[in-house]
């Protein structure tokens, strides 16, 4: 017997109550979209349904009591025979150009007001309860001592919470798998069926000694012909923990800060916005680990305007004014030495607000092969792959 489902659009993030203000510009603009076909106005091709199984929503009702489970199921109910299209060309074009960072940096200020005491709790217990965050393994349980949102995004876990496997290269953060693999040349996939180019994401190595920008890009990288590029992609969901840690031992030469557009980085949209990575804002970490050039790539999106990097004072992201295609540089070598910033694997690394996404890419031996697929469950300090 087949599933039952419920048939929603490709903007829909998986939760009752995860609807930012982006995506409902999204579904709006989806909205005109089928109001103007219906008009005769626009032809639309046919396009695949996102289907959403009935399970999650009779999840998240069944831990409401009875009486407020009737009156939402009432509400809901209706959206079992409604959906709309994934988002067509204008609509897709429409969302590029919502005021994003603008609304990321309003969301960030609200994140940081801090609540009264009798709040805290109803407030932050919805939030546990909506974006299914496991609190048994913060540091901190007692939600009366959170005094912001915040503070409830940015939440440490106990020592014991997380393992560092002994392998060379372990997960910097919890979240699910968007994509992994070897890199075809200097490009990488995106998701499955979309690629962009290493060039594009990391920028122009002019920041290297010696200097040859006429080279191939990947012998700009230094990756020698014996190894292979490999990258592998992680989701932080909203109730993902947020910290983002050292995935290898390595000594971090570089920082690149590029400026840009807060786009939701969800699965779903990455599907349909190509070099939805290369146009966001994204903090780009590059050095040398055992096997050659190894980076990490904190990358932004809507309401994740802030990106912090521990042992980087000098960061700011989602600033007010940026120029469109402008980056920043800075040399950790000046700072730490000819090595740069020598971090542990597993030694805390930074933070987001709010959930993001970590791109790792990295030079490695031919044997190596990643253990965990697109879509599954990864923590922080688990082996990515084996050689």
């Amino acid at each position: 017997m087949s599933r039952r489902v419920i048939e929603l659009p490709v903007l829909w993030n998986g939760t009752l109550t995860g609807f930012s203000p982006c995506v409902v510009l999204q579904v709006l603009s989806g909205l005109i979209m089928r109001g103007a076909k219906q008009s005769g106005g626009i032809v639309q091709r046919s396009r695949r349904w996102l289907p959403v199984p009935r399970l999650s929503f009779k999840r998240r009702l069944g831990q409401l009591p009875p009486s407020l489970r009737l009156r939402s199921w009432q509400l809901l109910k209706p959206l079992l025979h409604a959906g709309l299209r994934p988002p067509s060309r204008v609509s897709k074009a429409m969302y590029s150009r919502a005021p994003t960072r603008l609304l990321s940096r309003l969301w960030g200020l609200i994140n940081e007001v801090n609540l009264p005491c009798w709040l805290r709790r109803p407030l932050l217990s919805f939030y546990v309860w909506a974006f299914s965050v496991n609190m048994a393994e913060a540091e901190e349980e007692d939600l009366n001592r959170y005094q912001n949102l915040g503070e409830l995004f940015r939440r440490s876990l106990k020592p014991t919470a997380r393992t560092i496997d002994s392998h060379c290269v372990v997960s910097p953060c919890d979240g699910r798998v968007l994509h992994s693999g070897r890199g075809r040349g200097s490009q990488i996939e995106q998701v499955k069926g979309l690629t962009y180019s290493l060039e594009s994401f990391l920028g122009p190595q002019d920041w290297r000694e010696p200097t040859n920008l006429s080279l191939p890009f990947l012998q700009q990288l230094g990756v020698r012909s014996s190894s292979r590029i490999y990258h592998h992609v992680i989701y932080l969901a909203p109730g993902d923990y947020h910290r983002f840690h050292s995935p290898t031992d390595w000594n971090v030469q570089h920082r690149r800060h590029f400026p840009g557009a807060l786009l939701s980085v969800s699965p779903h949209i990455a599907h349909w916005i190509p070099s939805l990575f290369c146009q966001n804002e994204r903090v780009v970490l590059s050095g040398q680990w055992q096997f050659g050039f190894f980076s990490l790539t904190a990358v932004g999106a809507t309401n994740v305007g802030s990106i912090r990097i521990y042992e980087d004072q000098d960061l700011h992201t989602n600033c007010s004014r940026h120029v469109k295609g402008k980056y920043h540089d800075y040399s950790y070598t000046d700072q730490y030495g000819p090595e740069g910033l020598t971090l542990a694997k597993g030694q805390p690394l930074g933070e987001f607000n709010f959930g993001s996404t970590i791109v790792l890419i990295f030079e490695g031996p031919l044997q190596f092969k990643f253990q965990i697929k697109a879509g599954g469950r990864i923590h922080v300090g688990e082996a990515l792959g084996t050689f």
